[in-house]
């Protein structure tokens, strides 16, 4: 049972309302040049309605009849311990001519409260996350992300905070997407509207279907930033996190590490060079000393390229046929790979890429490809996997499930290396006209049911319930991707400086809990070396660690650093899905002056960790930090790990004055261990 209770009245009375009177349900769209909002008795005709009640959760779909070819199905589930609502629109033509023209559907919501701010984040590429709050009164406030991959430049979650309280706002679509805030200041109401398939206008052929994102609303009653994070974190571990196996285990943190840097061989961006002669000696001495991932992560190369050859270097331009080459990995020597690490207590994650192809023309003549079903046009290099087509999905999937099938693999990796809306939008021009939209539609669609039918393939054989999700680094944390997986890797960029991984984890990690990265300070992404010490280390512990190390090829390997390492991020590890506390303002990854600081804590069993970091070129040796749940408990114990060090304060000072932490050095790491008591 939660210690703090996020129930909410008002939010359930709102949700009991809008299924009463589904005239109401803040959802519109243009059907036939008409503005339809809601879906009211006098243009719908009920066909269907069922209800599935659960311990935490109440799903309701109800589905209409608007005239003799269009069926509109909606989805919605309301989760009472939080007062979160969220729903999907399904729209089908089940008649025998085609639909009227369909067009911007989206939800639209409004809320009455002064004040309104909006607070959020960034996405990936070029912005790192970087947070953000706008005065939503001041000036309407739009986002959109029309490359393709959903959550690269902008981000599709949001925190409006109004009145007394505030929301907690997602979209849930691994495509194009769109938000608008707006305040009429008049009525004293921020209006805010979301739609995915940016610009959809297409008419529906019989048989046809598509859906819209999955939209979450989640009110909360408290304006208060750490309230709204906690809330919003503890809804998501519970309700949107896949689980770790067919027996529904939750989530918890993992390890990985990649051996392609460990085989003495050239590779490319890790990759490459790892074979049937390589993985062993790796192994062998990451469990003779002691210091064993959960998962091998398998990466890229280790495919036969299209015309039958073995990938020397590139990786990246060999993609395709999904079988493994036979001159790295000859009969079953990956199996038994994959054997020996089960045998030993290691899960195999393994790298795909299967909405991009190369050399489509080979892959037809040796593999049984369609090359029609290559989506290319001038101008653009990548060339994208048509998985929408029903028969490029079927051989695209079968592929990849004996691939993982037969060599036992637990864990799927996806990565998507191309924005693809350009090339969506040149099918739909080949379509006709009144298409707009279909391509991106099929393929996102497509892409979710791809995702659930490999994970139940690695569930057949009790592996993962989960995929590792990536797009080029964190190009695809939509939050129904992060349904079926997690970003193992939440950035390529997060391969480099200890002042990004910070800057990134005080940022990402308020809404994306479940989340990883390299545990190296590096260069740039791709160097094979960089510095491993207690800074980077703690600045790494993130649910997901990701260990970057050569076990047998680099001479100077401190296995003792490693051990240290792995053990003390195994301790954390309980508290890192836990509450969430930034305790220092955010900073970029060139500001390397001052302190970053902050804590996971445990409400049920008022636990936890703090990690406080005096950064490379800062001054100043003493930082005092506000512990806003210490006020909760009597007592606050802080053990440091380093010296030994126990202290005690009152919880009420704790959190209202705080605690001075005081650093020897510029470059310096505490990690301090929380406890609190009642008086």
């Amino acid at each position: 049972m939660m210690r703090v209770s996020y129930r909410n009245p008002e939010a359930d009375k709102w949700y009991e309302a809008i299924l009463k009177d589904p005239a109401a349900f803040p959802f519109c769209f243009s059907y036939g040049g008409q503005l339809v909002r809601g879906f009211p008795d006098s243009l719908f005709t009920r066909v269907g309605k069922s209800v599935r009640r659960e311990e935490d959760r109440e799903t309701t779909e109800l589905c209409w009849q608007k005239d003799d070819a269009l069926f509109v199905t909606l989805r919605c589930s309301h989760y009472p311990l939080y007062g979160v609502s969220e729903w999907t629109v399904w729209f089908e033509n089940r008649g025998r001519r085609d639909t009227d023209i369909l067009a911007d559907a989206e939800t639209v919501l409004r809320f009455p409260g002064k004040y309104p701010t909006l607070k959020g984040i960034l996405g990936d590429h070029g912005n790192n996350y970087r947070p953000y709050a706008l005065d939503v009164a001041a000036q309407r406030r739009s986002f959109e992300s029309n490359s393709g991959r959903a959550t690269h430049v902008n981000f599709p979650y949001f925190n409006l905070e109004y009145g007394d309280g505030g929301v907690m706002l997602a979209i849930g679509w691994a495509g194009s997407w769109r938000a608008d805030f707006r305040y009429d200041a008049a009525e004293g109401v921020t209006e805010y509207r979301a739609g995915s398939v940016n610009h959809l206008r297409t008419r529906l052929k019989p048989g046809e279907s598509i859906r819209t994102a999955l939209f979450v609303c989640a009110p909360y009653r408290e304006r208060n930033e750490n309230y709204a994070t906690n809330y919003w974190r503890s809804w998501f571990v519970a309700h949107n996190l896949p689980p770790a196996d067919g027996n529904g285990t939750p989530l918890q943190p993992f390890s990985t590490c990649c051996l392609a840097g460990d085989t003495g061989r050239p590779n490319s961006d890790g990759s490459i060079s790892e074979s049937f002669d390589t993985w062993r000696p790796s192994l062998e001495k990451m469990i003779a000393e002691d210091v064993k991932t959960d998962f091998r992560w398998f990466d890229a190369g280790w495919y036969t390229a299209p015309d039958g050859s073995s990938p020397v270097r590139d990786w990246w331009g060999t993609v395709g046929t999904w079988t493994l080459d036979p001159v790295k990995w000859p009969g079953k020597t990956f199996l038994a790979s994959t054997d020996f690490a089960r045998a030993h207590g290691m899960k195999t994650l393994m790298w795909f890429e299967p909405e991009r192809v190369t050399d489509p023309e080979s892959l037809e003549k040796n593999w049984g490809y369609d090359a029609r079903w290559a989506v290319r046009m001038p101008g653009i290099k990548a060339i994208s996997n048509n998985i929408g087509d029903p028969a490029c999905y079927r051989w695209t999937v079968s592929r990849i499930r004996k691939t993982l099938r037969e060599n036992k693999v637990e864990l799927y990796r996806e990565d998507n290396n191309s924005d693809q809306a350009a090339l969506w939008q040149y099918l739909d021009s080949l379509e006709g006209e009144d298409r707009r939209g279909i391509t991106e539609s099929r393929f996102i669609d497509a892409h979710y049911r791809m995702w659930d039918e490999i994970i139940a393939c690695t569930l057949s054989y009790c592996g993962c319930g989960f995929v590792d999700s990536c797009a080029s680094g964190g190009g695809r944390n939509d939050l129904e991707s992060l349904r079926r997986g997690v970003p193992v890797l939440r950035s390529d960029a997060d391969r480099t400086t200890t002042a990004l991984r910070l800057s990134m984890t005080t940022a990402l990690n308020r809404w994306v809990p479940m989340c990883g990265a390299n545990n190296k300070e590096k260069r740039d992404q791709l160097s094979p070396v960089g510095t491993l010490d207690l800074y980077v280390w703690r600045a790494s512990y993130l649910p997901i660690l990701n260990v970057d190390s050569q076990f047998v090829q680099d001479p100077d390997q401190d296995f003792e650093m490693l051990r240290r390492g792995l053990r003390e991020w195994k301790r954390i590890g309980a508290y890192l899905l836990k509450d969430f506390y930034v305790l220092t303002p955010w900073h970029t990854e060139e500001d390397i002056f001052g302190f970053t600081a902050y804590a996971f804590w445990d409400p049920d069993t008022a636990a936890g960790a703090l990690l406080a970091f005096r950064q490379e070129k800062c001054a100043e040796d003493m930082l005092t930090v506000t512990l806003a749940f210490a006020g909760e408990k009597g007592r606050i114990t802080l053990a440091d790990e380093d010296t030994g060090e126990i202290r005690e304060i009152r919880g009420a000072d704790a959190a209202e004055y705080g605690i001075s932490l005081r650093f020897s050095h510029p470059r310096q790491a505490r990690l301090l261990w929380l406890h609190g008591e009642e008086l």
